[in-house]
């Protein structure tokens, strides 16, 4: 059978070309009105963040205005005062936390017979180390010599170095021993007043 189109126009299928444009018309509407939404949820934000710019410009200018008022305010003379105050009252702490018991426990654990202690000296420094000068007597320097020695490998003390000696009228080595105390330090004992060989 044979079948032909004999119109003198095409014939198209309508419905189907409308329905595929009014697809495309809602896509395209559903499109611009996300942009639109967007837009303006974006220009809101846009609004707060500069409002809270704003703001927070005028604090951090407030905040600055009263630290040039404070500084104005604040005699530097006074400050130092209060500055060097502060460090002698850490520094009492830091002494009142020294313990006198176990450093001569460990001048009990090292010390020669023929050495003799006369004078401890301990100080901190601003790193917060402990150093300790320790005047003795000996009738030789190699005891001397023996004494840093044993504190070294106590491992109490590091970096021990003998310092300025002299000899006395009695015929004995005096001489200054200087070391880093790497012993950790503990609560306030009172044992200071005394110590093996004589120290004070």
């Amino acid at each position: 059978m044979l079948r032909t189109n004999l119109s003198t126009r095409p014939f198209y299928n309508a419905r189907a070309v409308r329905t595929v444009l009014g697809t495309m018309a809602l896509v395209v509407a559903a499109i611009t009105l996300f942009n639109v939404v967007s837009i303006a949820r974006l220009t809101v934000q846009q609004r707060s963040l500069s409002a809270r710019a704003v703001q927070a410009e005028r604090e951090a200018q407030r905040l600055r205005t009263e630290a040039v008022g404070i500084r104005a305010r604040v005699d530097p003379k006074e400050l130092t005062v209060i500055a060097g105050e502060a460090r002698e009252a850490n520094a009492i702490i830091d002494q009142r936390t020294f313990s006198w018991t176990e450093l001569f426990q460990t001048f009990e654990n090292t010390l020669p017979p023929d050495v003799r202690i006369t004078a401890v000296q301990p100080r901190q420094d601003q790193n917060g180390t402990f150093h300790v000068g320790i005047a003795v007597q000996a009738r030789r320097a190699e005891d001397v010599d023996t004494f840093v020695e044993a504190l070294e490998k106590s491992g109490a003390f590091h970096d021990v170095l003998p310092g300025e000696d002299r000899v006395t009228e009695d015929g004995l080595l005096e001489a200054i021993v200087d070391g880093e105390y790497a012993q950790p330090a503990r609560p306030v004992e009172h044992a200071a007043a005394s110590s093996p060989g004589g120290a004070r």
